[in-house]
């Protein structure tokens, strides 16, 4: 009988260079072992516009140029990260026996999304997921429908993932009317502080990464079953 793996190691970067960052996160996962303990990498980035494998430059409109862009080997579009905005990176060995049986990607992004709702519920913002968008918007209030997270993934074929999401906290949001975010034309961004939330960053981060931990390593409710879905896949942004 297997064990669970213990949860992951929570590690704060603080404010960090993207392009460091991102391969520091290949780096870990090039030497990962079936021993190798996951991690959770919370970062504040400068600004910058990332790219996920085959993303539309299109999809950069005026005034992105501005700032820089790095192409990455994650699912999905062109996003941003900058100062105020709570980023958070999933080096996690999906392969693993959980409680209840391998995770799945899809059950992974589910997880994931579920933590960033139930972190916005603890500060009174109501989130929801929409079909064949990933990502978490708001589901109610003048905002309905306004992009306040993102995700985006790399899951390789041993089953370790990287990347990871993005909140919104209190930022400029002013670099996301400059894309189309993850693609979709107009799609308007918003964050907490713009909804009326006055909460520290780092408070965020720590609130995120616990939800992250306790869902991600929770054991499973009586009767639940494992998705069928066992191919790892790459969530789009």
């Amino acid at each position: 009988m297997s064990t669970a793996p213990e949860p992951a190691l929570v590690r704060n970067l603080g404010r960090a260079d993207y392009d460091s960052t991102y391969a520091a996160m290949r780096a870990y996962t090039d030497a990962r072992t079936p021993d190798s303990r996951d991690q959770l990498w919370i970062v504040e980035h400068a600004p910058v516009f990332t790219l996920g494998l085959g993303a539309d430059r299109g999809h950069l409109l005026a005034g992105a140029a501005a700032i820089p862009v790095v192409q990455t080997d994650r699912g999905g579009e062109v996003t941003f990260h900058g100062p105020g905005q709570v980023v958070i990176y999933l080096l996690i060995d999906l392969r693993r026996n959980k409680p209840g049986g391998k995770l799945y990607a899809r059950q992974f992004v589910h997880k994931i999304e579920q933590a960033i709702i139930n972190v916005l519920a603890a500060y009174n913002l109501a989130g929801e997921r929409i079909d064949g968008a990933p990502g978490i918007y708001l589901a109610d209030g003048a905002k309905k429908g306004a992009k306040i997270a993102a995700l985006g993934l790399k899951v390789r074929g041993n089953g370790c993932s990287y990347h990871g999401l993005s909140l919104n906290v209190a930022m400029d949001l002013a670099p996301f009317s400059w894309i189309n975010p993850c693609g979709y034309a107009g799609l308007e961004t918003v964050d907490m502080r713009s909804l009326g939330v006055t909460a520290a960053l780092a408070d965020v981060q720590q609130a995120l990464a616990r939800e992250l931990v306790a869902v991600l390593y929770a054991a499973p409710e009586p009767g639940s079953t494992p998705e069928q879905e066992a191919t790892p896949v790459l969530a789009p942004q």
